[in-house]
């Protein structure tokens, strides 16, 4: 017989968890980059530490020609990575965000969350919403990071994610509907190919989150009273033919259309395509189109 050791328990897309309670990730995790000013995009980076305690941080974005006092729109990133995965460091979300910011001509703050095993969920949210809190806390010049007190523009405020960082930006702008979030305005919300329940992920995130509610657990399928107070005015959707989670996303849209939300959501579908394309490769015809959709968005009046 097996020892406990290698003896699988639970099987997922993602991971599997051994009945000693190691978790083994099946994907390798991408490379991390340091921060640095990109003469190609124009965009200059740095790290922050949000919580000494925790150690929770992020990585800034900044036009290298903003000028010193002037307002830009902020864009509070959330990447994806199935709860388990990825990192605002890595290579491929630090370019994807500083081509967001260099087309949009905004400032982002892309945060680095706690993933699970390490910080099972609700660690992803809870971080999220510590770090949506700390850039709020420079509304009024009470923060101390100079390029958010100089540079963004608190009334323009535009939460943006994929995949599972679609999931956490829903229930970000359902906290800021709820609780609120004082000295800024969270006019829109970009999530691209979000996670929501009702696919075989199902049961990986109920094991990611050992409090979970049960398959009605709201974070994992939207309630209706949940959708009618999101904290935002405009939404934008994306999802993709071949993704597994198109169904999800395009119920998403269909149910908050039907909800008591008195702002407005756009969707658009990428045909052919499959889950986050759009990273692979920057340059590829829809993944430029995608980027000009959402640089459309953060710059509607």
């Amino acid at each position: 017989m097996g020892s406990s050791h290698s003896e699988v328990a639970h099987e997922f897309r993602f991971f599997r968890a051994y009945r000693d309670g190691r978790v083994e990730i099946l994907r390798s995790q991408e490379e991390k980059i340091p921060p640095f000013d990109d003469p190609q995009t124009g965009v200059r980076s740095k790290d922050v530490v949000i919580s000494s305690e925790t150690g929770l941080s992020a990585r800034i974005f900044l036009p290298d020609t903003a000028h010193p006092i002037e307002k830009l729109p902020l864009l509070f990133y959330i990447h994806g990575g199935g709860f388990c995965m990825r990192s605002a460091f890595g290579i491929d979300y630090h370019n994807y965000v500083s081509t967001l910011v260099s087309q949009g001509n905004a400032i982002a703050v892309s945060v680095e969350y706690g993933l699970f095993p390490d910080h099972p969920i609700p660690a992803c949210y809870e971080d999220c919403w510590e770090a949506l809190q700390w850039v709020a806390s420079h509304a009024k010049g009470g923060g101390r990071e100079p390029w958010l007190i100089n540079h963004a523009d608190f009334d323009r405020i535009f939460i943006v994610g994929d995949s599972a960082g679609g999931n956490i930006s829903h229930t970000m702008a359902v906290r800021v509907g709820t609780i609120g979030l004082a000295g800024v305005r969270v006019v829109g919300v970009v999530m691209v190919h979000p996670f929501f329940g009702g696919t075989i992920d199902d049961e990986m995130w109920m094991y990611m989150c050992p409090t979970n509610g049960g398959l009605e657990d709201p974070r994992m399928k939207p309630a209706a009273e949940d959708l009618a107070r999101l904290g935002c005015e405009r939404m934008l959707l994306f999802v993709a033919e071949k993704d597994h989670l198109r169904d999800v996303g395009w119920r998403y849209y269909e149910e908050l259309k039907k909800s008591e939300w008195i702002g407005t959501v756009e969707i658009v579908e990428n045909h052919g395509e499959e889950h986050c394309f759009h990273r692979r490769d920057l340059t590829y015809e829809k993944a430029v189109a995608l980027i000009h959709r959402i640089v459309s968005f953060i710059k509607q009046s």
